[in-house]
């Protein structure tokens, strides 16, 4: 069996906890194991993922930017 611990939450966390519950009886336990599951991505980013993103980020530093507007009448979006 586990060793279980008790921690200290504010009360506005905890009525945010009881919101995401699945179910009125669910623990927080399983509320919290549900998030952090979400929260923690396994999987690294590539190096061709990050050299993108590099790249990106220097377009914005440089200016090199389009307005959402002109995107979305070149793509035809409404």
């Amino acid at each position: 069996m586990q060793a279980a611990t008790t921690i200290y939450i504010r009360e506005d966390l905890k009525d945010q906890l009881n919101s995401l519950k699945r179910h009125p009886k669910e623990s927080y336990n399983d509320v919290i194991e549900r998030l952090v599951t979400l929260a923690v991505d396994e999987e690294p980013l590539s190096e061709e993922t990050i050299a993108g993103l590099e790249e990106s980020l220097g377009d914005v530093r440089k200016g090199n930017l389009i307005a959402e507007k002109e995107v979305m009448k070149k793509y035809g979006v409404k």
